[in-house]
């Protein structure tokens, strides 16, 4: 957790000074909009021509109330910092400031009151080339008392448009050839669109199984064409999974896609042990958040298909979860092994299983990532947490894995990330012959080809690490 503190009235001195330097992005536009009520939901507004730059007559982007609620923001956060209570303010808007434009806002102590705890704030903001774009002061009453509150983001993070990690991996898929995959009893609008959104951004080659007549009939309710999408028909979603799987055993695809049936009914045919998908290694699902607070793409397993693994179970989990990691690029994943505590408790059989999943990494029984645990939540992905726990690792704070106890944790969290933190999740299973995508009935289109990009990403590095180069 980050957190902010003020300075008092009697802490604070003439002269001192705070400032903060900030670009003007889309994602800055669009807040903005939120928070004033535009109506173009994100098009410049509350500013004049910008004249300085000949031919593009770019509109200003809210110079005036957008610089105030930096001054502001500076003032409540930094100097003199919570619990200040504005008094006044007078400002005077110098020159316009656009997307892209970087601008710098300082304020500084000019006066102080001690009778009424007032201080005069001289505020200035100027842009890349020190032109004024604002100045003026404020007024404001500063605490008496010391306040600590939490900072809703890092005071370096980046604000980031919603999505746009999926964005990114969606783009590093370019190059690779599309893997051919056998989507599962299609039968409604979403599922079948998510199909063939995920051809044409060039991830996969759907094969569509299931009965035909529900089939047309779901691409005529989502007005898609089917024209060149091979079919192979199956009476029911039953037959549609076994299909999919004989087509996967055969070589035919590289991937499965469930679409508008029940998980259990595509991991059914896929765990028959005479006929199914199955490896030497225990099957487990992956989901890849993306979670704004956050400063990478956290990875969770298992929350969707292992109950209540035990300690075999786990290794693989965890194995399944690092080999997806080399996957997307990161050599090194740091695996936070989660319990309610970071001390190995007896009574509680997580941390003692957490314990000897680092022990079995050490002995290269888990291998290609860096593991830790037991650990509680909190230190596992919060430096400060993890700090004042005194723990010290190179993976408390850092997680890029979170290797949860058991299905219920592990779904309770995922579903906490996304309706509480507004987190998006994409995730495949792992630990079969061929990756496979579970996609929700809630799932967005982005979140689809991001789970699409994520088996994409997998085939091609197994192709790879086999020696096998892409067709």
């Amino acid at each position: 957790m980050h957190y902010v503190e003020n300075r008092t009235f009697d802490q604070v001195s003439v002269g001192d000074s705070a400032e903060l330097t900030r670009t003007v992005s889309e994602q800055d536009v669009a807040l903005f909009a939120a928070i004033v009520g535009d109506p173009g939901q994100g098009r410049p507004v509350s500013g004049p021509v910008d004249s300085s730059r000949p031919g593009t007559e770019r509109p200003a982007f809210a110079h005036g109330l957008w610089g105030g609620l930096l001054i502001s923001s500076l003032i409540d956060n930094e100097l003199p910092g919570p619990g200040t209570a504005y008094v006044d303010q007078s400002l005077h808007f110098r020159r316009p400031v656009g997307l892209g434009d970087t601008v710098t806002v300082r304020v500084t102590v000019r006066r102080k009151a001690p009778e009424t705890h007032l201080l005069t704030l001289d505020c200035m903001v100027r842009d890349a080339a020190g032109e004024i774009v604002i100045d003026g002061e404020a007024v404001v009453r500063a605490p008496a008392q010391r306040i600590r509150r939490p900072r809703a983001l890092p005071p370096d993070a980046p604000v980031r448009p919603r999505g746009s990690r999926y964005d990114q991996l969606i783009a590093s898929t370019r190059g690779l050839p599309p893997i051919r995959t056998a989507v599962v009893h299609p039968c409604d609008a979403a599922s079948l669109a998510g199909a063939l959104d995920g051809m044409a951004e060039g991830l996969i080659v759907p094969v569509l199984v299931g009965p035909r007549a529900k089939i047309e009939a779901a691409a005529a309710a989502a007005g898609r064409d089917l024209a060149g999408v091979e079919l192979v028909a199956a009476p029911h979603s039953h037959a549609a999974a076994e299909q999919a799987v004989a087509l996967a055993r055969a070589g035919q695809v590289e991937a499965l896609m469930k679409g508008s049936l029940h998980t259990d009914e595509v991991m059914a045919p896929v765990i028959d042990r005479a006929d199914g998908l199955r490896t030497e290694r225990r099957m487990s699902h992956v989901f890849v958040f993306d979670v704004s607070t956050y400063p990478k793409p956290l990875l969770i397993s298992d929350a969707a298909i292992n109950i209540a693994p035990d300690l075999d179970d786990k290794r693989d989990i965890v194995q399944n979860a690092i080999d997806l990691a080399h996957a997307l690029g990161i050599a090194l994943p740091k695996v936070a092994i989660l319990s309610a505590v970071e001390t190995v408790y007896s009574k509680i059989a997580s941390t003692v299983e957490a314990a000897a999943l680092c022990k079995m990494a050490d002995r290269g029984q888990i291998t290609g990532g860096l593991l830790d645990g037991p650990l509680a939540f909190d230190n596992a992905i919060s430096k400060q947490a993890a700090e004042a726990k005194q723990i010290r690792s190179l993976v408390a704070g850092d997680a890029d894995i979170l290797i949860v106890p058991d299905l219920e944790a592990g779904n309770m969290l995922a579903k906490q990330l996304i309706y509480m933190a507004g987190a998006d999740s994409a995730g495949i299973v792992l630990g079969a012959r061929v990756p496979i995508m579970l996609t929700s009935r809630a799932d967005g289109t982005l979140a689809r080809l991001a789970s699409c990009a994520l088996a994409q990403r997998l085939v091609h590095h197994r192709l790879m690490a086999a020696g096998t180069p892409a067709q």
